[in-house]
């Protein structure tokens, strides 16, 4: 009954355009059957830098994907929040912070907790790290050989921790030295000499049976580095350093300060530091 009444009430005008489109007459005949047989359309090359090919005003695409049609998805970027630029904003006035309070005035040192005992120093300690301990990288005799028969080091020179470097024998975590370790001593027949951060007893033993010697030298972390890479400072546009002191407790543990740059030929041991030498040099 109320589709009637809706009916009668559209005006007859609007129902007779309304049937006009919905059955379209047409004067014209049927086109005809177009023969796509004999026509040829180029191929489309499949290359970066031709994406497309153009057939007549036709332009086909090989990707539905492009540069410039990349879009971040909707709400993958907002807009940073501008405090304190009116009421309007939801942020003026106190910028979010509220109203007066500790949290409003200033800003805490991490980790503070309101005055309470804060977690770093609720749980207890573990484990101990010595300040003044030392890292000497090892190398042993045999490995010194090797690299002496392979050419690589001059057994006719003064072999230093920066000949060592060079030369492959250790790697570039050198620490705060050298120490040179008796394995592979049986290789060692003829004289080499040697200065090193520290060496033990059956390395230097074997060392001077051969004719050869062995200097404890003392280089701070900056003659450490003076030493194995002078280039640095001569880029730098910096001279060298002097050659540091060592510190008291490591002085019955050296035989003499390091020298800078590298040295070439060894110093022979005088009688009074043969003397002064202690028995154990490990």
């Amino acid at each position: 009954m109320l589709r009637r009444r809706l009916a009668s009430l559209i005006p007859a005008s609007i129902r007779t355009a309304q049937n006009h489109y919905q059955k379209p007459t047409s004067t014209f005949p049927p086109f005809a059957r177009l023969q796509l047989d004999s026509v040829h359309f180029p191929q489309c090359r499949s290359d970066i830098s031709m994406p497309s090919c153009q057939f007549g005003s036709v332009r086909a695409y090989s990707s539905l994907l492009a540069l410039n049609d990349l879009r971040d998805n909707p709400g993958a970027r907002k807009q940073k929040t501008r405090k304190g630029r009116g009421i309007g904003s939801g942020k003026g006035k106190t910028a979010g912070r509220g109203h007066k309070g500790q949290k409003a005035r200033g800003t805490m040192k991490f980790g503070f907790e309101g005055g309470q005992t804060p977690l770093r120093r609720r749980l207890p300690k573990r484990g101990f790290k010595n300040p003044f301990s030392l890292t000497f990288q090892p190398v042993g005799l045999g490995k010194i050989a090797k690299l002496i028969n392979a050419g690589k080091i001059d057994s006719s020179e003064l072999i230093t921790m920066k000949t060592l470097k060079d030369s492959g024998a250790i790697g570039k975590q050198i620490g705060d030295g050298v120490r040179l370790m008796g394995r592979g001593l049986e290789h060692i027949k003829w004289p080499i000499h040697l200065e090193v951060s520290r060496v033990t007893v059956r390395a230097k033993a074997a060392v001077e049976a051969a004719g050869g010697s062995v200097r404890r030298v003392y280089y701070n972390k900056l003659g450490l580095r003076a030493l194995l890479k002078p280039e640095w400072f001569e880029k730098k546009g910096r001279l060298l350093p002097r050659a540091a002191r060592p510190p008291p407790k490591q002085k019955d543990k050296v035989d003499s300060i390091g020298r800078l740059p590298a040295p070439t030929k060894p110093v022979p041991f005088t009688t009074e530091e043969k003397e002064a030498m202690p028995a154990s040099t490990a």
